[in-house]
């Protein structure tokens, strides 16, 4: 972005932005960016100043995992030069980033509802009250927050052409262990989920089933062996995502307080 935005009262878009008067009839239909490698930009990764803050970008495409939040930009950037000397689209699956790589490409997870969209960092900023990233209109429409303005989200950086390092997989008991601070010693572990009944950790409810799978997804990926044990039951018009069952509410406590220490959800305890 040109210039540091202010942003509007109430933490929405910034001041005079917002959505475009005509935007693409399917926005949904706009796909992610897909990452290839590409030569990094000769001056837009450059260590800069803004705000009396000095900036240092990374020099190569890399590991790069961060939490934080994410607003996003519109019409009143829309069709101006990016830090890239591109033109910048808002109804194109790109982001601003401070320190990522210009170009390089990262997958976005919306905290709030677990959706995620794989965006093309060309842009520098936010500059603003500790936000760590801004997504393109589209971007933010596709992860559901453009009338809230911001969101929490995690940022992960996709190196093109590699996959993750292999990790050390824990057992389902290991992960218990990790879990409830309990070994498989002191309790018993966790039985196969059969789906009739008992005592779970709840992590969502939702609307549409799509958005649970796609919690669950993520989920089942932080967890490595024990999210096989996540389920989503449909129940009351909703799709609720379910860990568990537990041998009593007291375990079921601890992986609840546990996961919203490390997970940033808001896990309940259920017996059905």
């Amino acid at each position: 972005m040109l210039a540091p935005p202010v942003p509007q009262r109430g933490g929405g878009y910034y001041q005079d932005d917002g959505p475009g008067e005509n935007p693409p009839a399917d926005l949904a239909a706009i796909p992610d960016a897909v990452p290839r490698a590409e030569p990094l930009n000769r001056y837009a990764n450059r260590p800069y100043s803004v705000l009396g803050h000095t900036y240092v970008p990374m020099r190569e495409v890399g590991h790069y995992r961060a939490t934080g939040i994410a607003s996003w930009y519109g019409r009143k950037f829309n069709g101006q030069k990016t830090s890239s000397g591109e033109i910048y689209d808002m109804y194109a699956m790109t982001a601003a980033h401070p320190t990522l790589p210009i170009p390089s490409y990262a997958r976005v997870t919306n905290l709030a509802n677990g959706r995620s969209v794989i965006v093309r960092i060309n842009d520098r900023g936010p500059f603003h009250g500790g936000r760590l990233i801004d997504l393109s209109y589209t971007a933010a429409w596709k992860l559901g927050y453009i009338g809230k303005g911001s969101t929490k989200v995690v940022v992960e950086s996709i190196v093109p052409g590699t996959e993750a390092p292999p990790e050390e997989t824990p057992t389902a008991d290991d992960t218990i262990a990790k879990l409830t601070g309990v070994s498989e010693s002191s309790e018993k572990p966790l039985p196969v989920v059969d789906d009739t009944g008992g005592i779970y950790v709840q992590l969502g409810a939702f609307g549409n089933v799509d958005n649970a799978e796609a919690l669950r997804g993520r989920l089942a990926r932080e967890l490595a062996d024990f999210g096989t044990h996540l389920v989503i039951r449909a129940e009351g018009g909703l799709y609720r995502l379910q860990l568990g069952p537990w041998n009593s509410r007291e375990q079921a406590r601890r992986v609840a307080d546990k996961i919203a220490e490390t997970m940033e959800l808001q896990p309940i305890v259920v017996q059905r």
